[in-house]
């Protein structure tokens, strides 16, 4: 399936000179929406995952479902403060910011084999952080799946040792 058809470009937003990638006509497609979770599913059981990690908000809307479709565990990514419970922290960069996830200490196990899930690679910053915040629990990154990845922004070796899987490029 030509999942390309269902991305609409936004010029200029959220700040001059970003091209922000709209992913709600996949979201209102039924079978669009049900191809890219069973890509994404396919993947996490390639790497031998045993929980998901995905950060706020766009990442939730593809994680709760890979993880309802292969039977995962669920950890939250969330920005600071938003977490009752003592949590890890990282901070990262954006192509247009700076911003920074929490998770809650007791998330992610030791020995927990993580996959990473978003919507869209672009710096890599947010996925990098997710790795930041695996390390600190003493767990693996197995491996990262997104939506769409952006060539032209992303530098392969912000991610260099991990397993890394997108379903369309821009």
């Amino acid at each position: 399936m030509d999942l390309s058809k269902f991305i609409i470009d936004v010029p200029n937003f959220p700040s001059s000179g970003v091209i922000f990638k709209d992913i709600t006509p996949l979201l209102e497609d039924a079978q669009a929406f049900k191809y890219t979770i069973e890509q994404m599913v396919q993947f996490a059981k390639e790497v031998g995952a045993t929980v998901v990690v995905a950060p706020e908000a766009r990442g939730f809307l593809f994680a709760s479902a890979v993880c309802f479709a292969a039977g995962l565990r669920f950890v939250i990514a969330r920005k600071p403060n938003k977490l009752p419970r003592e949590t890890f922290k990282a901070v990262y960069e954006l192509e247009y910011g700076e911003n920074a996830l929490e998770i809650n200490r007791d998330a992610i196990k030791q020995n927990d084999r993580v996959l990473i899930v978003d919507d869209i690679l672009a710096t890599g910053g947010t996925a990098k952080a997710i790795v930041e915040l695996v390390e600190k629990s003493n767990a693996t990154v197995v491996g990262a799946v997104f939506l769409g990845e952006l060539k032209e922004i992303y530098k392969n070796d912000v991610l260099k040792d991990i397993k890394i899987k997108s379903l369309l490029t821009f």
